[in-house]
């Protein structure tokens, strides 16, 4: 069973450290699941967002999304993994570790 690190982010900040993590996590072949929210949603517009997309699954909280006034579509980013802090709690759930930016 592949090791997996959940990265929670609700910062508009830091997104070279998450990227730099999310190749280092390859690297080990770990996975990596990504929930953005709240400021976090913002990352989205960054043009080095779309560098996450080969190296974690991601999902963004819609409401925090739609609240600063973005749309959809976003590279990377699936029509289902649009969703709610319900999916927050699954990934918390299935991942051996946890980092919150």
């Amino acid at each position: 069973m592949a090791k997996t690190l959940g990265i929670f982010i609700s910062s508009d900040k830091h997104l070279d450290k998450i990227i730099e993590i999310c190749k280092a996590a390859k690297n080990k072949e770990t996975d990596v699941n990504i929930f953005f929210t709240h400021l976090g949603t913002l990352l989205t517009q960054d043009p080095r967002f779309k560098e996450l997309k080969d190296l974690a699954n991601m999902a963004i909280c819609n409401v925090g999304f739609e609240s600063h006034g973005l749309k959809q579509p976003v590279e990377g980013i699936r029509d289902k993994d649009y969703g709610t802090q319900g999916r927050h709690a699954e990934l918390i759930d299935e991942c051996d570790r946890y980092l919150v930016f």
